[in-house]
């Protein structure tokens, strides 16, 4: 009889302890939309994931809180892009006294040059590296590693994620390179509001023209906005596009001037709110190149 008891006890003792035996989700910062999605898709369930620069937002204009600090503070692992993209972050992590590792999402990856906005003809490391796919791969893979790292026990999830999402990357490479390959080779340039498309440029034969001196950080002056007007006509480039990130009515200006054709909205340093067409990075490449491919195509 006083088995039995001790075994029913046991028993119950067991289902009342399950939930204390729920894996419990580890805190994770990612600095900006894009990268949080990353981060998003590789943790799955066993992370909860605080960005800090959210959707639609310029990270070139990001002014830390004391929230974002103690959201570093809370973190087990802080993810970045790096490359120079955040150059807020030091500070931020000086001030929230984190302890958590920080994962270069970027670490890897060849390079680009860019001008710099505030000094034209001074050339930098392009940051904004997240627009090639075969970039995205490298950024999967650092963040696997990265949440591994923190988070042994999830190892095999983290792996198995990661794997699933590169399958997704293989299947959006092939879908964006025909797309863009029935776009005629002279009608693939077009400007946009700021240089964050070197990368992609690279990776799919495409020419994207930044306004020279004209930052994603500030008001272009009536001297800028004519020589670009003049650029448009001299280079006879067939469409401008904004992006969410940026004032529109630059770019409507301009195609009000030199007759280009304006194209929809570009997503470069953010991705869209849920409800828009850029929720996710993968729909965000879907989108940018659907929007070029109705601009451009004859």
């Amino acid at each position: 009889m006083l088995n039995r008891r001790h075994l029913v006890l046991g028993f119950v003792a067991a289902l009342c302890a399950t939930p204390a035996l729920a894996q419990e989700k580890i805190n994770v910062v990612a600095t900006f939309s894009i990268l949080g999605d990353l981060v998003k898709n590789i943790g799955g369930d066993r992370v909860v994931v605080a960005t800090l620069v959210g959707p639609n937002g310029n990270a070139h204009m990001f002014s830390p809180t004391p929230a974002d600090a103690r959201k570093l503070g809370a973190a087990k692992v802080v993810f970045v892009n790096g490359l120079g993209f955040e150059g807020w972050m030091t500070r931020l992590v000086k001030a929230s006294g984190t302890k958590a590792p920080t994962v270069v999402a970027s670490a890897g990856i060849k390079t680009q040059k860019m001008e710099d906005d505030h000094h034209p003809g001074r050339m930098v490391t392009d940051p904004h590296a997240w627009q090639s796919i075969a970039n995205v791969k490298v950024y999967v893979a650092n963040i696997r590693d990265g949440l591994r790292a923190a988070d042994p026990a999830g190892a095999s999830v983290y792996d198995a994620n990661a794997r699933d999402y590169l399958g997704k990357l293989d299947a959006l490479e092939q879908e964006v390179r025909a797309a863009l390959e029935k776009i005629p080779a002279a009608r693939r340039k077009v400007i946009t509001t700021h240089d964050a498309f070197g990368y992609f440029a690279s990776a799919y034969g495409m020419e994207f023209i930044a306004p020279a001196g004209v930052s994603a950080d500030s008001e272009p002056s009536a001297k800028d906005v004519a020589r670009i007007i003049a650029q448009v006509k001299r280079q006879k480039i067939p469409a401008v596009f904004m992006e969410n990130i940026s004032d529109p009515r630059l770019m409507q200006q301009i195609a009000r001037e030199t007759g280009a054709k304006i194209g929809g909205t570009l997503y470069s340093d953010a991705l869209s709110d849920a409800s828009g067409p850029a929720a996710s990075a993968i729909d965000m490449m879907r989108s940018n190149v659907r929007e070029l491919s109705k601009a451009l195509a004859p």
